[in-house]
């Protein structure tokens, strides 16, 4: 189990630095916007610079993934971004929920193997 969310946290590292800085540098070739509604939100997104915000956040994320550091600190970051990413492709456009169920996977992976950190969310009371 050690090695396999050694290897899902660097395929996340690399998969939203890559991703990630896309949405800054541009190297990638994104095609044209989708059709209806899912195009329409995606250019509000771009144009009101949200997709910044969350390129920054899915940059940052990978650099701590690759780097071992803060790991939780980056699932946690990264968890609204992929309810949002599965949100956009079951709601609007499902042809690409494959690359979000992905990421998905690789997240609760690395998130089994770091679970101890996450312990005193799931405390039903808290101590005054």
């Amino acid at each position: 189990m050690k090695i396999a969310a050694t290897i899902a946290r660097y395929l996340l590292g690399l998969m939203f630095l890559v991703f990630g800085s896309n949405d800054f540098l541009h190297f990638i070739p994104m095609g044209p916007m989708p059709p209806g509604t899912a195009g329409e939100f995606a250019g509000l997104l771009i144009a009101t610079h949200y997709m910044n915000v969350v390129g920054l956040i899915m940059v940052v994320s990978g650099i701590l993934f690759l780097v071992n550091r803060y790991v939780p600190l980056a699932l946690v970051l990264l968890a609204p971004v992929l309810v949002n990413i599965l949100l956009f492709h079951i709601l609007m456009q499902p042809k690409g929920v494959a690359m979000g169920a992905l990421a998905t996977v690789l997240w609760f992976l690395v998130a089994y193997r770091v679970r101890p950190a996450f312990y005193g969310l799931f405390q039903q009371r808290v101590q005054e």
